[in-house]
């Protein structure tokens, strides 16, 4: 696993920008058994379409894993001082969601040296998915 030299944290510097495969019925269907939300939207075609959607489409929860994945995956998950999103977009079946985040201030607190993140995760089209916020150590 990669980290990120974190020593060239300012504002403006890419913390991490990351590509998933495409979101599959069987993604789908493994995040239900593995997270207990069942929801029939997530993998029900016919009561998709019976909600007025035009297929099933991915837990926002699942999105937001991605997200925190990209994190932990740039830098360990203890340096991790605040993680939060705002659900923007539905995320429909088979997009390749691809998770960002970018230095939007460094600053000292309580003794550390720290970066606070602007996130963002996307479709293949660029259609946000997801905005958040973490707040990290730099160690």
């Amino acid at each position: 696993m990669t980290r990120a030299d974190t020593s060239t944290a300012k504002p403006g510097t890419r913390f991490f920008h990351k590509t998933y495969p495409p979101i599959t019925r069987h993604a789908l269907a493994m995040y239900c058994a593995g997270s207990g939300d069942h929801n029939p939207i997530h993998v029900d075609s016919d009561f998709a379409k019976a909600s007025d959607y035009p297929d099933v489409f991915a837990h926002g929860m699942l999105v937001m894993a991605y997200l925190g994945r990209s994190l932990t995956d740039t830098i360990s998950a203890s340096a991790v001082r605040s993680y939060s999103v705002r659900f923007v977009s539905i995320t429909q079946i088979q997009a390749e969601i691809t998770c960002e985040a970018v230095v939007a201030e460094a600053f000292e607190e309580a003794g550390e040296r720290r970066a606070r993140l602007s996130l963002v995760a996307k479709d293949q089209a660029g259609d946000v998915k997801l905005r958040g916020e973490a707040v990290v150590g730099l160690g």
